[in-house]
């Protein structure tokens, strides 16, 4: 006969717990027939993203940085992507060309930086006496305008996802005072897409120069003007040093958008849930960008400001002028090409309908209380 030893029965139930946590682990890890949850199954995947910004541009670039963040996040970390500033891998306007020919899977610019490839990209950005942040994004979320660009992009075997937009621009930096539309003609100045295609109009001697080059061209009197962003991101670059006269708004800019742009078959190898993540982490980081940048600006005008900076706004024939350039060239570029035609056509018919909402309530809510003290 064979001695029983009795049951430490805190022992036996801490053993079956152990079981039991191990049982429900391997359930964790294993599906129907065990196999392992998506998450584990779907592969490690590295992209690389070029922008047409410099690192030193902290809200521009750094909304690149933001994306990888979220889209590492919710993988985690079995995607991930790199980003890099304007010019380690290509220039700044050679982006949308590495992310067609598959240099990079990613870019990040604005729009209207590639209107010689095609003139109705720069309604992916927006364009002068264009729609604001708030209408832009509709614009391109739920009016529509999202399927229009992204017809024009697959002429590039590309996609675009809305980036985040800078708000209503300022109208730039510049050396001499105006006083009026006479004063633009044979001005030097840096100013590029549309609103650069209009101020030539007007007289203007436009140039196009990446964000690195403008402090130093504005200092030597290369050029005479130049706009950029807006406070925050003008006095980063130090433009304030080389010019008084700030002028506003930058009525070719009164929404501009940034975009990703993301390589067509790239996109289609991924699996459904990353394509998904991608889509979130676009959406995510372009309600963040803007956010920042309604955030640092006023600070930004301020310090501006009390540091000497003459704020002035732009004359009324100028606006008159540029206002009515602007939509008679439109009209000639829609002439031209019936895809353009196409967009333009549906652009107008919801900035008219949009803007009769915004001029009503919006419009009347900010003429009444912005610039009151409390």
């Amino acid at each position: 006969m064979t001695d029983r030893k009795p049951v430490d029965r805190r022992s036996f139930v801490k053993r079956a717990t152990g079981v039991a946590a191990g049982a429900v682990a391997v359930g964790a890890c294993g599906g129907a027939g065990g196999e392992a949850p998506a998450v584990q199954t779907n592969p490690r995947i590295r992209w690389r993203l070029t922008s047409s910004f410099p690192r030193s541009i902290d809200t521009l670039f750094g909304s690149t940085e933001y994306l990888a963040q979220r889209v590492e996040a919710m993988s985690d970390g079995r995607f991930s992507i790199r980003s890099y500033p304007a010019g380690e891998i290509v220039p700044p306007f050679q982006v949308l060309d590495a992310v067609q020919q598959g240099t990079v899977q990613l870019g990040h610019a604005a729009s209207y930086y590639f209107t010689g490839k095609n003139p109705a990209l720069a309604f992916d950005a927006g364009v002068p006496f264009g729609l604001s942040a708030r209408q832009q994004h509709s614009w391109i979320y739920e009016g529509g305008g999202e399927a229009l660009v992204n017809e024009l992009f697959a002429d590039f075997n590309v996609m675009s996802f809305p980036a985040g937009s800078t708000g209503t621009q300022m109208g730039g930096w510049f050396r001499d005072e105006l006083s009026g539309l006479a004063d633009l003609g044979g001005l030097k100045m840096r100013i590029p897409g549309l609103g650069g295609e209009v101020m030539s109009r007007l007289g203007v001697a436009v140039q196009v120069l990446a964000g690195g080059e403008i402090q130093q061209a504005l200092e030597r009197g290369a050029i005479d003007a130049t706009e950029w962003v807006g406070p925050y991101d003008d006095e980063k670059m130090g433009l304030n040093d080389v010019a008084n006269y700030y002028y506003y708004p930058g009525w070719w800019e009164p929404g501009p958008t940034l975009s990703f742009y993301v390589n067509r078959d790239a996109f289609a190898e991924l699996p459904a849930s990353y394509q998904e993540m991608l889509r979130s982490a676009t959406i995510e980081t372009a309600q963040i960008l803007t956010a920042r940048y309604d955030n640092v600006n006023p600070p930004a005008l301020d310090r501006l400001v009390a540091g000497g900076t003459q704020l002035r706004p732009f004359p009324q024939d100028v606006m008159e002028a540029a206002y009515r350039e602007s939509f008679d060239l439109y009209e000639t570029q829609a002439s031209a090409d019936p895809a353009y035609r196409k967009l333009f056509e549906a652009w107008k018919q919801f900035r008219s309908v949009s803007d009769r909402w915004f001029g009503t309530a919006e419009w009347e809510y900010a003429r009444f209380a912005h610039g009151r003290e409390a």
